[in-house]
């Protein structure tokens, strides 16, 4: 059984940060609602405590407070931003509404030495006093300790910056030491979660993949169970992980629905049936979806449509395995989170997904997700860890419904041809130059419109396709890459030439926000 620390979320957009910070440290962890009952804190026996940011303001009635066992336990507590503004005021401080707000860079001034913070700086200031750069979002501040409380670091806005109550080992900080913009924040957790909580270092690949078979084994025993294989990361490294544990037991179904990347049904098949020796059906559905999306413009409309096709595909091929009784999805931690899947329900829901609580009632099967506990960067560990390649593995994200949301309005057959082909230059041009590590996510997009060129001595009146290439850490927010304009006219050039039916392209420069990484 693994130490672990539990993460309560009062909201903050940076709470799943918090949870990969720890799980960095080789520590386990795991997010859930603020207002959880103190049966399930107790229960769940952390080392520590961690009390998430939050939109909320404590200087106003009927918001969210933690649960009073929290400091009950006689355990750690971290508070952050919001966290450690409900501590405060629930432990006999006062917060108030400050009139000057910090939002971004800021300087604190590391004061006294504490157990968590001792000798962690970036430098010294004119005076010799130890400083370190941080992150803020605040309106509100700690304007009176509660009684124990001490400070830890401040600056002219905010003179109680941190604060800790040593003899308790409570611990509070109004910046963010889980973005990376606080650049000590990882030195900050890291000594919270080993030398404050006193947690070994027991959560790794190797020791969570035997645990994992181990699980997958005693869970489904002798039974048949089938696997929705779509070439991405998650249901690649799900497969390969299920393969492992149960062997023949497991039969994957691979729908080709005519919006995937060039050669990627090959790809899927080479890698998993022959060279892994799983059992994959190969469905070629391709007409049928396309055919279901004619005259379709509205992108939300199109994923419908593509989802609903999905599901009736897999059921006809699932009702074909007579002895299936467990249905395996790649659904991962962050798909939890976002979705409020928590056993309470009670999480704020960022934004729905299909694989969590999508199981339609009519497949009567049980649903087995053994990547559920892992974020994504630990999904590509476990996916190495299991032998899969490196180029499957770190490949860039792909969205559920393909190139049915990169072709703008309407998709048709010719359009979905003339995107692959642009798309693969693309990919392959980065990889070539190195860019392709560089990049978090790259891909083209097909715009319904024709412009005007000029080919040798002819006029020409073809497609456009946009080009896109991001850089994020966590997907929410995200910045576009300065790719060299020698490697863009490369690329330019190549589509133009190769691609028989397109003569511009162009290159997306916005960020998220205030766009979105994929165009629908």
């Amino acid at each position: 059984m693994h130490q672990k620390i539990l993460i309560l979320d009062f909201g903050s957009q940076y709470t799943q940060l918090i949870a990969r910070r720890v799980r960095e440290t080789n520590v386990y962890c795991e997010v859930h609602p603020c207002d959880v009952s103190s049966q399930f804190i107790h229960d769940f026996a952390p080392r520590g405590i961690i009390l998430s940011g939050g939109p909320d303001s404590v200087a106003e009635d009927e918001t969210p407070r933690a649960s009073q066992i929290v400091f009950e336990l006689g355990i750690p507590v971290l508070g952050i931003c919001y966290g450690m503004q409900a501590m405060a005021a629930q432990l006999g401080g006062a917060v108030e509404t400050s009139k000057v707000r910090e939002f971004g860079y800021a300087e604190v001034r590391a004061e006294g030495q504490t157990a968590l913070m001792r000798n962690i700086h970036d430098r010294t200031d004119a005076e010799g006093e130890p400083v370190l750069d941080v992150w803020m979002s605040h309106g509100d501040k700690v304007t009176a300790l509660p009684p124990g409380f001490k400070v830890m670091t401040s600056n002219a806005a905010t003179p109680n910056a941190a604060i800790a109550d040593e003899v308790r080992k409570f611990y509070g900080m109004q910046f963010h030491p889980e973005v990376t913009h606080t650049l000590q924040g990882k030195a900050i957790i890291e000594r919270f979660a080993h030398e404050i909580c006193g947690v070994g270092y027991d959560w790794n690949m190797p020791d969570f993949m035997e645990e994992a078979i181990g699980r997958i084994r005693s869970e489904v025993g002798t039974d048949e169970v089938i696997l929705g294989l779509s070439g991405g990361v998650d249901s690649s490294v799900a497969a390969a992980l299920i393969h492992r544990a149960i062997g023949k037991q497991l039969t994957c179904v691979f729908v080709d629905n005519g919006l995937l990347r060039l050669n990627e049904a090959g790809q899927v098949m080479d890698t998993f049936s022959r060279s892994l020796g799983v059992k994959v059906i190969h469905v070629d559905a391709s007409e049928d979806f396309l055919d279901h999306l004619q005259g379709v413009a509205d992108p939300e409309q199109k994923r419908r449509i593509i989802g609903r096709e999905f599901v009736e595909v897999f059921q006809r091929e699932a009702a074909k395995i007579a002895n299936a009784r467990w249905l395996a999805q790649g659904t991962i931690y962050p798909d939890v989170i976002e979705s409020a899947g928590g056993k309470t329900k009670k999480a704020h829901t960022i934004k729905s997904h299909h694989n969590v609580g999508g199981l339609p009632d009519t497949l009567h099967l049980k649903l087995l997700e053994p990547l559920r506990e892992l974020f994504k960067d630990e999904v590509r560990e476990l996916g190495l860890t299991l032998g899969l390649s490196h180029d499957m593995v770190y490949r860039h994200p792909f969205p559920g419904p393909g190139l049915g949301v990169r072709i703008l309005g309407e998709v048709k057959y010719e359009y979905a041809e003339l995107l692959r082909h642009a798309d693969a230059i693309f990919i392959e041009e980065l990889r070539t130059s190195g860019w392709y590590e560089k990049t978090s996510q790259a891909f083209a997009v097909f715009l319904p419109v024709k412009s005007v060129g000029v080919m040798g001595d002819g006029r020409t009146y073809e497609y456009v396709v946009a080009l896109r290439a991001v850089k994020t850490e966590d997907f929410m927010t995200a910045h576009w890459v300065e790719l060299p304009y020698t490697l863009l006219a490369r690329i330019s050039n190549r589509i133009v030439n190769e691609v028989r039916g397109i003569n511009r392209v162009v290159y997306d420069i916005s960020g998220k926000p205030p766009a979105t990484i994929e165009w629908e």
